[in-house]
């Protein structure tokens, strides 16, 4: 079979590891390239469903070596990208920002030229047979900062980016944006709110909270514990960027949110609700291991996004709402945590 193929960096973290296996089942007349460089924040394991697929094939690398990426366009034929590769964790990105400054925007920077060489032979002009190749950036809604007790993120929000990871990516955004006004490439990007859901790194909050409810350890909770993001159950943005990928006007945007604001403090106790239901902790409840702790320099209060351009544009509607979807994650983890996963 004649394969298209599409390079998907990141493959191997969160939101890759849910979409490369999605992708790869929906589209099998595409070769899924997987790029991931493995750091601390990629598993293969989580790409166990992809074991046998003949559609797909997994190459370690980092999107920061130009020749190693120029040289997987031509060793694949590559004619499609959907970018997830990034440093995302906002605590490591001030306790360290040079690793968000490398990968998200030089790393960024490196995949935009190699496809823009490989598919072009001029500003505005494809090669012959490479007219439908697209580029496809996921980003974040960070990028446009924080908001009071009202109002949502849209697609013309001003950037205002308040931590070195959310700049590191506005940087990435200018530059997909750039390539596309200055080079013609044929660029989409998303920008989402706080993903959930199987397989995230257990530093992030859910499956934080999860973790030390299970061993009895204090959960930690910045300042007040008010902070208020949309949560955005993960499948449902694997639908929404193949759908941008397919049928998303080229250099637009699509902010992609779940219209589930959530309090940490709400999320919190919610999973504790659960837990308490489905294993019960002998001495009260999960609850009883909050623990507020200093708040995080430069937090953002609150974050919400307005989704109603992909809804009316694209006709993407989200399967799960916070309720069902938290209870979805947190059956999952149990299985994790008890090693049936």
């Amino acid at each position: 079979m004649n394969f298209k193929s599409v390079l998907v960096t990141g493959g191997a973290g969160f939101i890759g590891s849910n979409f490369v296996p999605y992708f790869a089942e929906k589209h099998k007349d595409y070769r899924i390239v997987n790029l991931d460089k493995l750091t601390y924040a990629g598993n293969l394991q989580n790409l166990s469903e992809c074991a046998g697929m003949e559609n797909y094939v997994f190459e370690q690398g980092d999107i920061c070596d130009f020749a190693f990426v120029e040289a997987l366009f031509e060793k694949y034929d590559i004619r499609g990208v959907v970018h997830f590769a990034a440093e995302s964790h906002v605590d490591n990105s001030i306790s360290g920002p040079r690793p968000f400054i490398e990968t998200n925007i030089c790393g960024t920077f490196n995949l935009l030229e190699a496809a823009r060489k490989y598919w072009m032979k001029a500003p505005h002009q494809y090669k012959n047979g490479y007219a439908d190749c697209r580029f496809h950036h996921i980003s974040t809604d960070e990028v446009y900062g924080t908001l009071g007790a009202e109002g949502l993120f849209h697609e013309t929000t001003a950037y205002a980016p308040n931590s070195p990871y959310s700049a590191s990516k506005a940087g990435s955004d200018f530059l997909v944006r750039a390539y596309f006004h200055t080079f013609g490439l044929n660029v989409t990007t998303s920008n989402c709110s706080n993903n959930y859901g199987p397989k995230q790194h257990p530093e992030k909050l859910i499956p934080k909270i999860i973790g030390n409810c299970l061993t009895g350890r204090p959960i930690p909770i910045y300042g007040d514990g008010k902070n208020i993001r949309d949560w955005l159950y993960v499948a449902d943005h694997c639908k929404a960027i193949d759908l941008i990928y397919h049928n998303g006007k080229a250099g637009e945007t699509y902010n992609v949110g779940g219209r589930n604001e959530r309090t940490n403090l709400e999320i919190v106790h919610t999973i504790c609700r659960i837990l308490d239901e489905k294993r019960p902790r002998p001495n009260g409840s999960y609850a009883d291991l909050i623990t507020f702790v200093a708040d995080r320099a430069g937090h953002d209060r609150r974050y919400a996004i307005d989704v109603s351009k992909l809804e009316k544009e694209l006709g993407w509607k989200a399967d799960e709402n916070f309720e069902t979807g938290i209870l979805k994650t947190v059956e999952w983890y149990l299985e994790k945590f008890s090693g049936n996963k």
